[in-house]
């Protein structure tokens, strides 16, 4: 599995994460958790991305990779200690929550803790902030970040006190390759891909009856990439080596709840690099059909 550093923060990363979100929501069990991380960590994964909000998952994480915590980088999100959609941005309130992530992922210590979509006037204010380096110089993590879209991921990358952002990149989601990307390199910032593969929104070639897939759905109805008509992996392949080969992307985080599936995706990437003329086809096909109420998606 190729690795590259992230940013400013020196830590080698595996180009292919795992994404704690489905494993809590979708109510797997510590068994089949623990044998899918297992089996991805021995095949080269090094990246286990979470957040306090996604149910259990924290707690899933920490059990099923009990022993091996020398072995991957554990990243977690903070702001949302009652669930998704009930922000608590208070300095207590997230010191409170990560101090429950230390306890929750059994470990010392996060490699990063990230703001987990917290927003634009939020971040103004500057609390958000300082409760983070807070905690750093506390050692309940070695790096800060945020993770968000739009004005509010400019914000972050512009700002620069954080050490990585996560936003979503993919082919249904190009918004913070002109905006964003430009100010993270400058920065010396660590990306991480969200949403890599786009939620695969056009798998079952009907319109998706969960809204989270929905916004992308109707983005692809309209860009008709031509790639999209082949065979499913094959598509998967393709969008997903078409995150990875965006300039300043150091990982991309793909949630699986089936164990294999993992390798399976690192597989794909096998084939190296998108093609350079591959690549600028999509970007030029965005550029064309994308307008303005196009932004990232949380």
């Amino acid at each position: 599995m190729e690795q590259r550093l992230l940013g400013r923060t020196g830590m080698l990363v595996s180009v292919l994460g795992f994404g704690g979100s489905e494993i809590g929501y979708e109510g797997i069990s510590i068994a089949t958790v623990t044998v899918l991380l297992n089996a991805a960590i021995d095949a080269g994964l090094n990246v286990i991305d979470t957040a306090e909000c996604y149910v259990d998952s924290e707690e899933l994480v920490g059990k099923a990779i009990a022993g091996r915590r020398n072995e991957c980088y554990l990243f977690t999100k903070c702001g949302h200690p009652e669930g998704w959609g009930r922000g608590d941005w208070r300095p207590a309130s997230i010191l409170k929550s990560i101090e429950r992530s230390l306890r929750r992922l059994q470990t010392d210590h996060l490699d990063l803790v990230q703001l987990h979509s917290c927003s634009l006037a939020e971040l103004r204010q500057g609390d958000v902030l300082e409760v983070l380096q807070r905690a750093r110089e506390r050692g309940y993590t070695r790096f800060i970040g945020y993770s968000g879209d739009s004005q509010a991921a400019r914000y972050a990358a512009d700002c620069g006190q954080f050490d990585t952002l996560q936003t979503s990149v993919n082919i249904a989601d190009q918004e913070t390759l002109d905006r964003v990307l430009p100010i993270v390199r400058a920065k010396n910032m660590g990306v991480i891909a969200k949403r890599p593969v786009a939620n695969v929104a056009w798998k079952t070639g009907k319109r998706p009856s969960d809204p989270y897939h929905d916004v992308y759905w109707k983005r692809l109805q309209k860009l008709k990439y031509a790639f999209l008509n082949r065979e499913l992996n094959e598509t998967i392949g393709i969008a997903l080596r078409f995150t990875l080969s965006v300039p300043d992307v150091h990982t991309a985080i793909v949630g699986t709840t089936k164990p294999g599936r993992w390798q399976q995706n690192a597989a794909l990437l096998t084939a190296g690099p998108l093609p350079q003329d591959q690549f600028e086809e999509i970007r030029a096909r965005w550029g064309e059909v994308a307008d303005s109420s196009w932004v990232g998606q949380i």
